[in-house]
């Protein structure tokens, strides 16, 4: 393993699981239906999928999956034709999204890199540390 860096989405965490709460008050006090545990698991359980997101880099892939590793993906580092480090704007947002760059896969912040394959494909990964990441995701394609 060349790179391993955890990246917590602090903001999910927070306003999920502040609903959650809300959610289980309101289901314990008010003695509410069903719906109301329903949409607590789904909550609990989207902070579970996607209240992180794990980048690895091995000697022979970089891979990627949010939170308990549902969602997850990988590529051969023979595949990427280049490596930078990029800005997205906040509207971008977080989770999983289309964007004009290709998919984007973020947690927290705007920062990250923007990996292109050799097929022309591109797609962005958020990190909180996109200079390291870059370098060894670099280093790994030469």
């Amino acid at each position: 393993m060349l790179y391993k860096h955890t990246q917590s989405g602090w903001v999910i965490i927070f306003t999920v699981g502040n609903t959650s709460l809300i959610f289980l008050l309101l289901a314990f006090f008010l003695k509410m239906s069903i719906i109301a545990w329903i949409a607590i698991f789904l909550l609990v359980l989207t902070l579970f999928i996607f209240g992180s997101l794990t980048i690895e880099v091995t000697s022979e892939k970089l891979k990627w999956y949010f939170g308990i590793s549902l969602v997850r993906k990988s590529i051969f580092l023979h595949e990427i034709q280049t490596v930078s480090i990029i800005k997205n704007p906040w509207y971008y947002g977080w989770g999983i999204r289309l964007t004009p760059h290709g998919w984007l896969y973020n947690v927290s912040g705007t920062r990250g890199v923007e990996i292109e394959l050799k097929s022309g494909k591109k797609f962005r990964l958020g990190s909180d540390e996109p200079e390291k990441l870059a370098q060894i995701i670099d280093n790994g394609i030469r």
